[in-house]
């Protein structure tokens, strides 16, 4: 990554060169602010606050999506509160270790990665899943079963209120262990919505179990398939609705297999069942073993 050190003390400008390229940063440093704006990018600025007769604001405002860490001789608000405002990240007051300089450096880039990583999935959800109709249109009480075809549909309606209440996300996955739930449904934050996938393959009495002993705790149960109607707090996504929002969207044969067993393995024998998908009895039953699909009793 590109460091742009602006420091008028040549040495310490030279030093902390040194020294960062050791850990595999490229510097340039200058002493002048009018020279800085001339620098089309960087990644990281090192700004001096305390360079005689030059004002550092523009050099803030030109790098306000970098990373700019302010180089101090003490702490006052012109150095640090003044400067945070107007969009820099952190200061580091001088003389300083550069062990310290590389922590704060590392933070904030980890720090700016995961803000990345977040906005792309929050654009991503709200902008070419999202739907209107996937939404919960009643009052919410936990924990809370969303029953549909489609697990997209349900994960869309999940991201959904979890963006619109504020909520951060504890993903669980039954598939990888469903023997294990009791364990895996711990001591679940009660600060977070826990969303589980998988809740269909459990039986009747595990299913209970998890619902008395999570009750009030902010936990979603994704189901997709089974019957339900001994339950409370089910929300269930009109058929519809999920047809019409994935008509843009083509399956993948493994999908559209997946979706047909557990849309139909209520409804049809085994025998039946794989006569109308296309394949024998035996390829049924491995495709249900692909897909951690445990067929009802």
């Amino acid at each position: 990554m590109k460091i742009l050190i602006i420091e008028n003390e040549i040495y310490l400008a030279q030093s902390i060169t040194s020294k960062l390229g050791q850990f595999g940063f490229t510097c340039e440093s200058t002493s002048s602010i009018d020279e800085a704006l001339h620098f089309e990018n960087a990644d990281i600025i090192l700004l001096s606050a305390n360079i005689p007769g030059q004002n550092f604001y523009p050099v803030i405002e030109k790098f306000k999506n970098s990373i700019i860490i302010m180089m101090i001789p003490y702490v006052n608000d012109d150095m640090v509160t003044n400067p945070i405002k107007a969009g820099a990240s952190d200061y580091i007051v001088k003389p300083f270790m550069i062990d310290e300089l590389v922590r704060k450096i590392k933070h904030y880039i980890e720090f700016h990665q995961l803000k990345k990583e977040i906005a792309f999935y929050r654009d991503y959800f709200c902008n070419s899943l999202l739907l209107p109709t996937y939404t919960i249109n009643t009052k919410v009480s936990f924990p809370l079963i969303i029953k549909s075809i489609s697990q997209k549909s349900i994960d869309m309606c999940v991201v959904n209120y979890a963006i619109h209440k504020k909520f951060t996300i504890n993903f669980i996955s039954l598939y990888k262990d469903s023997t294990n739930h009791v364990q895996l449904l711990k001591d679940l934050p009660k600060t977070q919505l826990t969303y589980v996938i998988g809740f269909e393959i459990l039986s009747k009495e595990d299913k209970e179990d998890c619902m008395k002993r999570l009750k009030n705790i902010p936990v979603v149960f994704s189901c997709l398939s089974g019957d339900l109607s001994d339950f409370k707090n089910v929300f269930e996504l009109n058929v519809k609705e999920v047809s019409h929002g994935l008509q843009d969207n083509i399956l993948s044969v493994d999908e559209y297999i997946k979706a047909m067993i557990l849309k139909f393995e209520d409804r049809y024998p085994d025998t039946e069942l794989s006569k109308r998908l296309g394949m024998s009895r035996k390829s049924l039953w491995e495709k249900r073993k692909k897909y951690g699909i445990t067929k009802k009793k």
